[in-house]
């Protein structure tokens, strides 16, 4: 299931015994969780029947003990255990011991009445354990999944379209350059948007650059098109703003984009059916004759040779090979020269 049909069940009061969500990508879990606390129960009901207990500070006995009581004056009680994963998950959730047998037995056959949510996040709950196969019987397992870097631009225009506003291809490409795959983040970033626009209006790269505070001219998304087309000027011009501006243009940051960039122009070399390039490249279709454009620009040849150009740089940014003297700044410009001659 997904986040949004678990949020379904919810609204339609489809509740299971024991939710575990989990996983690497906290944003779904806390969505998750957010809406139990605040849906589950009316008002009133919460004052008796919402328990809210965090890992560090408990334990499993504490959090059975509150999970066996009735509810007082509703059909349900709500436990949420947050950042589960502080939780000490040792000899009672394994083994023989009676420890073992009174956690076990519970998560066998919970109570009802109870909702327990248990928010694991940051990694993976080891599903070896008896724990994860009780709960995967008795209740529900979520497991919440990274989204990968060529799927974000795609995560952002869904995330906009279900809050019924629209955003342009390469808005949302551009906020998934700049904000990363931390999912909170770009949320956070996309309601910000929404405060200063109608449902009418698109969200363009304008309104992205000047709410979000990215340079209009002087970004990656510009650095990509000028590289396509070797624009050696345009291309000197940025990386000298990126220079100068080193907090707002990691190098770090700079290089996994050009990075990206580059295997997708190989990999489109590669393309047997060309017509098949956006969803081969993991690329929205308005981006495909930018690659295009760049596959003539680079050669196979050369591509392999920039590959190879950017391990080297990145290596040399960690400081390998490198004189220690030499700034990010400086190794980007050396690394731009060699990139488009």
């Amino acid at each position: 299931m997904t986040a949004s049909d678990i949020i379904k069940d919810l609204k339609a009061k489809k509740f299971k015994p024991v939710y575990l969500l989990h996983g690497e990508e906290p944003y779904y879990i806390d969505q998750i969780i957010h809406y139990m606390e605040e849906h589950v129960l009316n008002d009133m009901e919460k004052g008796f029947n919402q328990t809210v207990l965090y890992g560090k500070d408990t334990d499993m006995a504490t959090i059975l003990n509150a999970a066996k009581r009735y509810p007082m004056m509703s059909d349900y009680q709500l436990v949420v255990i947050k950042e589960a994963q502080d939780l000490k998950w040792g000899k009672e959730t394994e083994g023989s011991s009676k420890e073992a047998e009174f956690v076990q037995s519970y998560f066998e056959k919970p109570l009802t009445s109870t909702i327990l949510v248990l928010g694991y996040k940051y990694a993976n709950f080891d599903k070896r354990k008896k724990l994860f196969k009780s709960i995967s019987k008795s209740g529900l397992v979520f497991q919440s999944d990274p989204v990968r870097d060529y799927k974000l631009a795609q995560w952002i225009e869904e995330l906009v379209k279900e809050k019924g506003y629209k955003i342009a291809p390469q808005a949302a490409a551009l906020m998934a350059e700049y904000l990363g795959t931390d999912l909170s983040k770009i949320a956070n970033e996309v309601e910000k948007l929404m405060l200063n626009i109608s449902r009418e209006t698109t969200i363009d790269t304008d309104l992205v650059q000047r709410n979000i505070g990215i340079s209009k001219e002087y970004n990656v998304f510009e650095l990509q098109k000028a590289l396509a087309v070797r624009d050696v000027l345009k291309c000197n011009q940025i990386i000298n703003y990126f220079a100068n501006n080193p907090k707002a243009n990691p190098m770090v940051m700079v290089m996994a984009n050009l990075n990206s960039y580059f295997s997708k122009i190989l990999k489109y070399h590669y393309l047997p059916n060309k017509s098949d390039a956006a969803k081969e490249l993991g690329v929205n279709p308005y981006f495909v004759k930018d690659y295009e454009t760049a596959a003539r620009t680079f050669s196979l040849n050369k591509t392999f040779d920039i590959i190879a150009l950017l391990r080297e740089y990145d290596l040399k940014s960690k400081g390998v090979d490198s004189s220690g003297n030499t700034t990010d700044g400086e190794l980007l410009k050396e690394l731009l020269f060699k990139m488009i001659h």
